[in-house]
């Protein structure tokens, strides 16, 4: 945990309650000023961005709703631009804008990033900018993935303001089929050799009765 983390998401209301509930004690080192922020981005955080094929964003509305809306991609479709600044490709969806519509009013952003196999979790609070794809194409083609289906229509660069990682004890392991994949064809061939050697088994014993 850092003191970026804990100037966004410690708010007054928080601290009461962490006083109420025992544990802000615990965190009172992160309130000291001359401690590192950490607000940039380490190699941990740049693989784990770069392995993820989507993310869960939230935005807020001009009624001061938040909204959350699933970002998906190719694997590494969230770009590490430098240790503050991310950016993506925003591929059409149902076109009803929402997200690009509350940016257009406030441009803060939170996001979650998942790794369901090894249960890791990664928070990210951050800026955003909306950036057109007209104007902007040495920036869009960095973002953009060759082959990919989708349409993008503009891109989204991501000031990081503050991360943290959260631990895995609720955190259900779920694996993909492409993560499956390897020990699926394991299994399937280790199938396919039972099943021969059985079809073997089966014509020996015919042929010998």
């Amino acid at each position: 945990m850092t003191r970026a983390f804990t100037e966004i998401a410690f708010t007054k209301g928080v601290r009461e309650r962490q006083s109420e509930q025992g544990s802000r004690e615990s965190y009172a080192a992160l309130d000291d000023e001359t401690a590192d922020r950490g607000d940039r981005l380490t190699a941990a955080e740049a693989q784990f961005i770069r392995a993820r094929d989507g993310f869960y964003q939230a935005t807020v509305s001009e009624s001061g709703w938040p909204y959350v809306q699933f970002r998906g991609g190719p694997v590494g479709f969230l770009k590490v631009l430098d240790d503050k600044t991310l950016a993506y490709a925003d591929f059409r969806g149902n076109r009803q804008y929402i997200s690009h519509g509350n940016l257009g009013s406030d441009s803060r952003v939170s996001i979650i990033l998942m790794d369901y196999p090894n249960r890791a979790r990664l928070k990210i609070w951050a800026q955003a900018q909306q950036k057109t794809i007209a104007g902007n194409e040495t920036l869009a083609a960095s973002v953009t993935e060759k082959g990919y289906r989708g349409l993008p229509e503009r891109v989204i660069l991501l000031t990081v303001e503050a991360f943290d990682w959260n631990c895995p004890q609720h955190i259900p392991q779920r694996f993909t089929l492409a993560e499956l994949a390897p020990d699926l064809k394991v299994m399937r061939n280790r199938i396919r050799a039972l099943e021969e050697e059985n079809a073997e088994l089966k014509a020996f014993l015919k042929s010998s009765s």
